[in-house]
């Protein structure tokens, strides 16, 4: 139903969830080989968590174990989720939360059944066959209308981040050490889960712009051939 929900709200066809990152605040650790890990590109100590939602604000996927000097298409390139995609296991996202404690602290889901649809990115990750991205500064026509739709769709994980934040104050900054800031955070999105479906009371949003990262790595060959589909099929009048 979600991926109804957002084909229909926002024009993009077959999204199956919204994906980045952001950062979430914790005091410095110790001064070690590893503590400049930590400091992200503002010159914050944080933890750079990954997470992806549907159109109705639920976390499907959280990753929160990486410092914050790791540019988000690493996360997604290191991720038990783009594996599942590389290999083709396409599979059905169900919310239940597996938690590993300690320093490799993740949690994901557990796949059933199958499913057809691509989750979305900004300009931080590379376009992949199975990942859409926005075109770099395309001239106006379908191009442009394919990039509003992916705009106007991915604005979900912005909203879903206000959200979790406004819920939960602590992720302004964790003054814990950041195996302890692991566990939270996840702890966090399962909480942020239940609220939300329960229909508890909405924080008011305060949605933050985009960091407009960088690709680390160009657009895949077959990434940018099926985005070209994606425009020809659907965004072509």
């Amino acid at each position: 139903m979600s991926v109804t929900i957002a084909r229909l709200s926002a024009g993009f066809p077959n999204v199956i969830g919204t994906i980045d990152c952001t950062h979430i605040a914790i005091k410095a650790p110790p001064q070690g080989p590893n503590e400049g890990d930590f400091v992200n590109r503002k010159g914050v100590h944080s933890i750079n968590v990954q997470m992806v939602c549907d159109s109705m604000c639920h976390i499907t996927n959280v990753e929160a174990k990486w410092p914050g000097s790791v540019h988000d298409s690493r996360i997604f390139r290191e991720s038990g989720l783009c594996t599942l995609f590389e290999r083709g296991k396409k599979k059905r996202l169900i919310l239940i939360f597996h938690t590993y404690f300690g320093p490799n602290i993740t949690a994901f889901l557990h796949y059933t059944g199958a499913y057809d649809g691509i989750p979305l990115g900004d300009r931080g990750y590379a376009c992949r066959q199975y990942f859409m991205t926005l075109f770099p500064d395309p001239n106006p026509g379908p191009r442009t209308c394919y990039n509003a739709a992916l705009a106007r769709t991915r604005a979900r994980i912005e909203m879903t981040f206000g959200q979790i934040k406004g819920r939960f104050q602590c992720l302004k900054s964790l003054r814990v050490a950041p195996d302890r800031a692991c566990d939270i955070i996840v702890a966090c999105a399962v909480l942020h889960n239940i609220a939300t479906i329960r229909k508890e009371r909405t924080p008011v949003v305060e949605v933050q712009p985009d960091d407009d990262l960088q690709p680390v790595h160009l657009d895949q060959p077959s990434g940018r051939a099926a985005r070209d589909r994606i425009v020809q099929h659907y965004f072509e009048y």
